[in-house]
């Protein structure tokens, strides 16, 4: 079983390579806050053209997500839909910015 950290630097810099108009989309900073088990934070910046996703927590966020690292990869394996993970308190967006949230979807989904 994947874990979050090889998800957000593994799997999310393949996509982003294979479809860069998701990072111009995206275009901003976002921190995910990993919580429990292999948890910590990671910085996904889609302002730059590469490098997009550093360990630890840099620069200034649009957004955080805070979600397990349990949950986090049952969204990523489609095992756990995102929009009801975030209506349970799974997954939590602060401050919540509806359409970032949607385009973050689209790389995570």
């Amino acid at each position: 079983m994947a874990t979050a950290q090889e998800i957000l630097e593994q799997d999310i810099p393949t996509v982003l390579q294979q479809k860069p108009e998701l990072a111009k989309d995206i275009n901003s900073v976002i921190h995910f806050t990993i919580t429990g088990d292999n948890g910590g934070t990671w910085t996904l910046d889609c302002t730059k053209s590469a490098n997009w996703v550093t360990k630890g927590a840099e620069g200034t966020p649009k957004m955080t997500v805070t979600v397990s690292n349990d949950d986090f990869v049952k969204i990523r394996a489609k095992q756990l839909n995102a929009q009801m993970a975030a209506m349970q308190g799974k997954l939590k967006f602060k401050p919540m910015d509806m359409g970032l949230a949607m385009k973050l979807a689209k790389l995570l989904g």
